[in-house]
């Protein structure tokens, strides 16, 4: 479903991307790819999806349903509000409430608390991500949190960061997670810092290079998550 949406997205930005130094050479707006052809591969893979969501269990194909309409709804929100990228991190975070389905068959507080974790940090990269693009943004009226947050951006994110980091201690905490965890959070939150050293300038550069930097905060709780069980093994 991220590869349907991600295919959708380039369809619906198709008119836009030719004139953003980043994206003009993606594939249909190079030319490379007809958007008669995206369309194909976009139905095809949301028809995978479809397969895949029909083996879940009854609330998680519920909650499928709205994953579903919030991948559809990204690439044509960012035209009309200036927050689109909660927007994305609600669609990328859908899956944590899904998966918790999935597995219990309800979506506990825990699972909410982890939903909001992956939503915030999505606004984060994602608004490094759209500082790349701010000045084309600003010409082609594309709307993003980095044009909103203005000249205080930095600012904003390293309050967002710091919330993340709030509700990762309490994910930790709710979830009986101990050192391993906690000392990949203490990671995190260096790697954070490291990302604003990255944007101090609002350097294209600097802040592509702080959000492509991202994924080392996903794969350092995660390692903290598995450290914890390989070493604290539940009970049988």
């Amino acid at each position: 479903m991220r590869s349907a949406g991600c295919v959708l997205n380039d369809y619906v930005d198709r008119k836009i991307d030719p004139y953003v130094e980043r994206t003009r050479t993606r594939p249909i707006a190079s030319g490379a790819v007809a958007p008669t052809e995206a369309l194909v591969l976009f139905v095809a893979l949301a028809s995978i999806a479809v397969g895949l969501a029909t083996m879940l269990n009854r609330p998680a194909r519920m909650l499928a349903i709205v994953a579903a309409g919030l991948t559809v709804a990204y690439p044509f929100i960012k035209r009309y509000v200036s927050v689109p990228q909660f927007v994305l991190g609600a669609a990328f975070g859908w899956a944590v409430p899904m998966a918790f389905a999935a597995q219990t068959g309800q979506t506990s507080p825990l699972a909410w608390l982890v939903f909001g974790v992956a939503v915030v940090w999505a606004v984060i990269y994602d608004t490094f991500y759209a500082m790349v693009d701010r000045d084309d943004d600003r010409k082609l009226g594309v709307k993003s949190t980095a044009l909103l947050f203005g000249e205080v951006d930095l600012f904003v994110i390293a309050g967002l960061q710091l919330l993340m980091l709030a509700a990762l201690i309490l994910v930790g905490l709710r979830a009986k997670l101990w050192f391993w965890y906690f000392l990949s959070v203490a990671s995190a939150a260096s790697m954070m810092a490291y990302h604003q050293w990255l944007a101090r300038d609002r350097q294209p550069a600097g802040c592509f290079a702080a959000f492509l930097n991202n994924h080392y905060i996903g794969l350092i709780v995660f390692i903290g998550i598995v450290l914890h069980y390989a070493f604290s093994p539940v009970a049988p």
